[in-house]
């Protein structure tokens, strides 16, 4: 079992946004988030309404670098 939680978008938005991320720009449903002390870093994160899957927020916390301890404390 997985400890990564099934969240919304806009869940993971916020708190990749409270992490130091900040949004660029936004095609259609896709947002793309650039961290600010290293701009090589580019998240894109599907703002459905749906619930994201385990997988893809692993993806996005992979494209992120960021473990998953270091995002369960973002939740936070």
């Amino acid at each position: 079992m997985s400890i990564l939680p099934v969240l919304t978008a806009a869940k993971i938005l916020k708190a990749l946004l409270h992490g130091g991320f900040v949004i660029v720009r936004q095609v259609g449903s896709h947002v793309q988030l650039k961290h600010p002390r290293d701009s090589r870093i580019l998240v894109t994160v599907a703002k459905h309404g749906a619930d994201l899957t385990r997988k893809s927020l692993a993806n996005i916390l992979k494209q992120a670098k960021l473990t998953t301890n270091e995002f369960l404390k973002l939740l936070r």
